[in-house]
């Protein structure tokens, strides 16, 4: 009898057909991005980033420049925060219009033709509000309403009403459905039978999801200024073209507080919220409060309008409803002459390239990042043998977290800029300012991931006499692997929306020719370069999900971590 055949060796992912197609896809980015090493280390490059970091240093602090801070601080968060209330008026219905017919008929509804043309209609117009950058839509809104915050309250609230209806609606139809289908076989509406069956649940995760949004909304109206939009951003643009690289720390300083402090504030409420799942209050001391916070909210909301100078018959009066129906109708009908459309190809191609790129460098950095930020987790004490004192382990952990935040809180937008005079115009410029931005994005993920693994594996190899470096690459590593693709391929999907307006400061993309088209009030190539900004997004977020399916064990695992993104 023959001996029994050994097993076959399976070969590890990156020499197999997700590796190499993984190296091929990096070989075209890196020279789609115009990625040169030579350039980024060359001592040229390395004494204009010198000059530009010493430049920081010390950040102004005269008090004639002070005292002109708190006006565009003020606008800044006023214009998220009128930005944010316009984007939940916006996504609330869009969200409610957009909800599976499946579960309208499992709460009693009559699932029609109308209610299936309804629910396409929205999900459609959530996926092109959210497909466009918010940066592209202060763009438009700049030419359609004139200069000023009115047109970066639009932006945020039409791009981030899009996100918002899309999980709003997705958090509705993952709740548990029981009390709805009770209400519903009692007699109630569909509608009824959502509000209060379903919703409940939900509450504070609906809650929890806006002030996340909030928090990304303070970063993007720092950087509409830009566009001309009002904020923050403007006064640091003007700081930097101007050299002026002392004022351009204070600002950076500035934002870096002001996101930290809206992020904790975040925090508490997040947590408080979760505390309370029940959208009815139990007590009439607790229904004052809650009133009274939904007045308070109601307050912060016109105190922001009334700092930007704006009302709703601001923006909706009929001049103003005017000036944008007669943008949108300049617009048709689209250039679709073959020499533009040749121009179209390579810029959307480089923004893919650097969107490809910017993300493989983030994970890189990000995973670094992570992995020092790790080494120390509390509750773990140093062994001696490895030779690294436990104390110095956590201040480098500090310190690593302390980056992931500061690599986070500049917009892609402001780093691209930052590159951009240090390195000079190009796609690289770009690839590079994702890379930062995002790595501290993905930093913080990873972390938390490597954080939340099973225990175990790391205890037996510590017991075996590994140290910490081991234990996080032999065994949590392994175990959060599929996760950390899972969040990097999400974060793909932002990547491209981003790399797509990076052209507005000069680094490449189909943003550099939108930026001309609309500078020339040549609306038709207008048109034609946000509707290949659409399609590369939803093919993005198509192959996306393709990726996480096809090669991920358990992809329904991650689908909440979209969320977060």
């Amino acid at each position: 009898m023959s001996p029994p055949s050994a097993a076959p060796v399976r070969r590890p992912w990156w020499l197999r057909g997700p590796g190499l197609a993984l190296a091929v896809a990096l070989a075209l980015a890196w020279r789609g991005s115009e990625g040169n090493l030579g350039t980024l280390l060359s001592a040229d490059t390395l004494r204009a980033f010198s000059d530009f970091l010493g430049g920081f240093l010390p950040p102004a602090h005269s008090a004639d420049f002070l005292s002109g801070i708190w006006r565009p601080l003020l606008q800044t968060v006023a214009i998220a925060t009128a930005g944010m209330a316009l984007a939940v008026l916006l996504g609330i219905p869009l969200a409610l219009a957009a909800i599976d017919p499946r579960l309208r008929a499992s709460l009693g509804g009559r699932p029609g033709l109308p209610s299936v043309l309804l629910h396409r209609a929205a999900r459609l117009l959530l996926a092109v509000m959210r497909s466009i950058p918010e940066v592209l839509w202060a763009l438009l809104f700049v030419r359609a309403v004139g200069l000023g915050p009115a047109a970066g309250v639009l932006a945020i609230g039409v791009a981030y009403g899009g996100i918002v209806g899309k999980v709003f609606a997705e958090i509705l139809e993952s709740t548990p459905r029981g009390p709805g289908e009770a209400l519903g076989g009692a007699g109630a509406r569909p509608l009824a039978a959502l509000l209060l069956g379903i919703a409940p649940a939900a509450r504070a995760t609906l809650a929890s999801y806006t002030l996340y949004r909030f928090d990304c909304a303070i970063r993007a109206s720092s950087v509409l200024g830009l566009v001309g939009a009002g904020g923050l951003g403007q006064e640091l643009e003007l700081s930097l073209k101007m050299l002026r690289y002392d004022e351009a720390a204070t600002w950076v300083l500035v934002l870096f507080a002001l996101v930290a402090g809206v992020d904790a504030l975040s925090r508490a409420a997040r947590t408080r919220l979760a505390l309370r799942p029940s959208l009815f209050p139990a007590t009439p001391a607790r229904l004052a409060r809650d009133a009274g916070s939904a007045l308070a909210g109601i307050a912060v909301v016109g105190a922001a309008a009334r700092i930007l100078e704006l009302s709703p018959g601001t923006l909706l009066s009929a001049r103003a409803l005017r000036s944008m129906g007669d943008f949108a109708r300049s617009l048709w009908p689209p250039d679709l002459a073959l020499p533009f459309l040749r121009q179209l190809l390579p810029a959307a191609a480089e923004t893919l390239a650097v969107s490809v790129l910017g993300t493989t460098l983030a994970a890189a950095l990000g995973l670094l990042l992570a992995l020092v930020a790790t080494a120390a987790p509390r509750g773990w004490v140093e062994d001696a043998r490895i030779g690294i004192p436990e104390a110095a382990s956590r201040i480098a952990g500090a310190g690593a977290r302390a980056l992931m935040n500061l690599c986070r809180t500049l917009p892609e937008l402001l780093w691209a800029l930052a590159f951009v005079l240090a390195i000079g115009l190009g796609p690289f410029a770009g690839a590079l300012a994702i890379g930062v931005h995002t790595a501290g994005v993905l930093g913080r993920l990873y972390a938390e991931a490597l954080d939340e693994v099973p225990a175990g594996p790391a205890m037996a190899l510590r017991a075996a006499g590994a140290g910490a470096t081991s234990e996080r690459l032999l065994a949590s590593l392994p175990q959060a692997f599929a996760q950390l693709v899972a969040y990097t391929l999400y974060r793909w999907e932002v990547n491209i929306r981003a790399a797509a307006v990076l052209g507005v400061v000069g680094a490449g993309g189909l943003g550099r020719i939108l930026y001309v088209s609309l500078s020339v009030f040549d609306h038709g190539r207008t048109l034609t370069v946000l509707a290949v900004v659409l399609v590369l997004v939803l093919a993005v977020d198509a192959a996306s999900t393709w990726l996480r399916g096809r090669y991920l064990s358990s992809p329904a695992s991650f689908a909440a971590s979209s969320i977060i993104l």
